[in-house]
């Protein structure tokens, strides 16, 4: 008997405890608990429950270690009953609407041409045209080359659909190739005269500007590390008053819910941020990301003048945050200002090639996106801000009618709303020279094509809105563009097939010499190599030159030690280019297929992003890649029986398509990361000279405030989690029986809750608040057994 005295005691002291009772009234309350009840049946929940309340009411100060003071007062009332509401995680509604409008499409549409009134579209017409002769020149003499390498006698069609296919190709790559040139000369010029600017960092008291955060079942730990290194970073700008934040989540997993809310909870408290950080969860998620951006403008956007749009694990500096703000507060024409992120926080291979890419090269091509475009640039959909009125007026995006590809909701949001806002007569803009803007790449390549996948489908739709009323030719040119972007990958596998196939001809089939009936004198075939070698060339300098502008800016502006030095940063650059080719067949081959898909109708699912550094398993990898080894595999076979010249010549292909699976997982490892990052290759200038917002952001993530293994059953076990989950709560839900039993009973058994019963549990109080009550009273060996991981951190 004494034994389950002890238990019983200590089980009452660490729920006394956990409240945050003085220590000097915890055992005494213990002990009168333990006077009142039955040791046989041992619920006590009742008995404590009435004990503490008597002794709030006596005394304000019992609980003097309450979990949020800045909140304390709303959870408390909910702490020991069933109640519900009486907390608000964000402002007043003031709301407005926000409708989608003229969406019609027809083919009169492309012929009507906007006039040009600022200086800066007069100039943009000339660069343009520029754009255009230096591309459609090029293309016309490297395919007018390549006509006279290609063999058509006996085969025209096959020839005439490769010099298609290599013609459009080659002036995709064109247009990287000279997008990058000029951003070269304009990163060296250092001046962009046409870019909007703010000749003082000035900001009107009255201004108000949002940073909204979307999030889709999380890791919260580092929504919220990125919202403190921001918030911080502002707080040190002083200008902090202007900026509220909204995290704004579509998730849809119990244990998201319970730790978005408990994140909340903790960061208001560690930043004293009540009153200027916010959170809100839509219960549908409807039209995911835009729809969210659009749920916070139609109720809070008439309160700000400006929105911030961030992803999950974007960071920005507070000075980039209020240049930007100077910025639009000067040009009220400008409706969107978007930022050049550059990538952060990478720990396997695959991220940290792509991080250290967009340090080296990203610089020349945003440059020289920003000078063919200037106000007609396109908007990424983070990290960049937007004038709210105009957009809650022209921006709102429909349903499309009819089916996937082509119909259902815009998933490719962010470059629709850019030619929304252009036809509202709004400028965007890309200010690709200011510095501070931060987000993460995918850690691995898998993680990168899943992105793609829905990528693929949402600019597939933008073929259809390319025929849109009003919308200015450049953001017609960068629909086809947003195509061009997968198309581009079916099109090399179409070039590459069709060459093989010819190779494989020109082997099968004995050539004609006499194709005319009594002719004199034989045809022969005529080989220009000449020609086909200053092909090769010009093709190779295209594509890789860029890389070198890039590599040569940071060496001449005196950057390269930022990169470990000159040595480890061209080494980089060049283990960066091996790279690349490896990859780039295999990103061609599910561009490919991805495409088709999305042509056959395909449906794409939206899942939550892997951000983690976790690696891939070789499973994982099989799953996904054994068609490209097998593909690989007999593709070679096929080619080195029949003609082993070309097989060597399509190796770097095949040998891609081969080791896919082994690069797949290789490049995910943190530990493969790691050991290029010992040895000096791919660093970053943010891991050599990390700016204080990114040191903030690496002491969160290294001592989380919230343990990374939180689930929603800490809603059942914590008094404080549970009690300000029921506060937030605004209905008080349906009592469902049998959901209730069946949890009831997964408390003392291996029963399993399905999600649905999980989050109809989450959203009735009295429920929750029974189970919260069960799960203390359950049996010794049970409570240890389930809860032990949650009792070990207030013991």
């Amino acid at each position: 008997m004494a034994a389950i005295t002890l238990k019983l005691t200590r089980r009452i002291l660490a729920y006394v405890w956990l409240l945050g009772v003085t220590s000097t009234r915890s055992l005494e309350i213990a002990l009168n608990v333990m006077r009142k009840i039955s040791l046989i049946t041992s619920n006590f929940f009742d008995e404590l429950a009435g004990e503490l309340l008597n002794g709030i009411s006596n005394d304000d100060s019992l609980i003097d270690d309450p979990r949020w003071p800045g909140i304390s007062k709303n959870v408390l009332s909910k702490l020991l009953n069933d109640g519900y509401g009486g907390l608000t995680s964000t402002p007043p509604i003031n709301r407005s609407s926000m409708v989608p409008k003229g969406f019609l499409v027809s083919l009169s549409n492309l012929f009507e041409l906007p006039a040009s009134k600022a200086f800066w579209e007069t100039v943009a017409k000339r660069r343009r045209r520029l754009f255009a002769i230096l591309v459609i020149a090029s293309t016309a003499l490297a395919t007018y080359l390549m006509s006279l390498i290609i063999y058509f006698r006996s085969r025209a069609l096959l020839g005439y659909l490769m010099l298609f296919a290599f013609a459009v190709l080659f002036a995709w790559i064109s247009v990287g190739f000279w997008t990058a040139l000029v951003g070269f000369i304009s990163v060296l010029r250092g001046v962009d005269r046409y870019a909007p600017k703010a000749k003082v960092r000035g900001i009107k008291d009255d201004t108000r500007v949002a940073l909204v955060f979307p999030i889709y079942n999380e890791d919260v730990n580092r929504v919220y590390a990125g919202i403190e290194a921001t918030y911080r970073s502002l707080e040190r700008t002083g200008k902090l008053k202007h900026y509220d934040f909204y995290v704004l989540s579509d998730s849809n997993d119990p244990d998201s819910w319970v730790c978005e809310e408990l994140a909340w909870a903790e960061w208001c408290e560690r930043l004293k941020a009540k009153g200027k950080l916010f959170y809100r969860r839509r219960t549908r998620n409807v039209k995911k990301k835009s729809g969210n951006i659009a749920d916070f403008c139609r109720r809070w956007g008439k309160n700000y003048k400006y929105m911030i749009v961030f992803d999950a694990d974007s960071v920005m500096t507070g000075d980039i945050l209020v240049q930007m703000t100077a910025i639009m507060e000067a040009n009220p024409k400008v409706g969107i200002l978007q930022s050049a992120p550059k990538a952060i926080g990478r720990r396997s291979l695959y991220g940290r090639i792509q991080q250290f890419a967009t340090y080296v090269y990203g610089p020349i091509f945003a440059a020289g996106l920003s000078f063919w475009q200037l106000g007609d640039a396109q908007y990424w959909g983070h990290n960049a801000i937007i004038r709210i009125k105009p957009f809650m007026e022209n921006c709102a995006l429909p349903v499309l009618p009819g089916d996937p590809p082509f119909g259902g909701e815009i998933l490719s949001h962010d470059f629709v709303e850019a030619a929304l806002m252009r036809r509202a007569g709004y400028e965007v803009w890309l200010s690709y020279d200011l510095d501070g803007s931060y987000e993460e790449t995918p850690p691995t390549l898998l993680e990168e094509l899943s992105r793609d996948r829905r990528w693929c489908q949402g600019n597939l739709q933008h073929l259809r809105l390319f025929l849109l009323k009003g919308i200015i030719p450049a953001h017609r040119f960068l629909f086809l563009n947003g195509v061009m972007i997968y198309g581009s990958g079916l099109l090399w596998f179409c070039f590459i097939f069709m060459s093989s196939l010819q190779a494989l001809l020109d082997v099968w089939i004995e050539p004609v010499y006499f194709p005319a009936e009594y002719a004199l004198f034989p045809e022969w075939p005529v080989w220009y190599p000449g020609w086909a070698i200053f092909l090769f060339i010009v093709t190779v300098v295209l594509l890789f030159l860029p890389k070198l502008l890039g590599l040569y800016l940071v060496i001449v502006k005196k950057r390269a030690e930022l990169f470990g030095g000159t040595g480890k940063l061209v080494s980089s650059v060049l283990l960066e280019t091996l790279f690349s080719v490896l990859f780039a067949p295999i990103k061609m081959l599910f561009h490919s297929k991805f495409l088709l898909l999305a042509l056959l109708g395909k449906k794409v699912g939206w899942g939550p992003q892997e951000r983690s550094d976790v690696g891939l398993s070789w499973r994982q990898a099989l799953k996904f890649h054994w068609k490209d080894t097998l593909i690989g595999l007999l593709w070679g076979t096929i080619l080195w029986i029949v003609n082993p010249a070309f097989c060597i010549w399509l190796s770097p292909i095949l040998v891609s398509f081969v080791l896919s699976i082994f690069l797949s997982v290789w490049t995910s490892r943190p530990t493969v990361g790691g050991l290029f990052k010992r040895h000096g290759i791919f660093l970053t200038p943010q891991e050599m000279d990390p700016s204080p917002e990114m040191k903030v952001l690496a002491e969160v993530l290294a001592n989380p405030p919230l343990p990374a293994d939180q689930d929603f059953k800490l809603a059942l076990f914590d008094p404080w989690v549970n009690a300000l989950h029921r506060s937030l709560l605004r209905k008080r839900g349906r009592l469902m029986p049998e959901v209730l039993k069946k949890a009831l009973n997964a408390i003392d058994s291996k029963e399993v809750l399905s999600r649905s019963e999980i989050m109809a549990l989450l959203r009735s109080p009295v429920m929750l608040f029974e189970l919260h009550k069960r799960v203390w009273e359950s049996p010794e060996d049970k409570f240890i057994e389930k809860w032990s991981k949650y009792l070990s951190r207030i013991q």
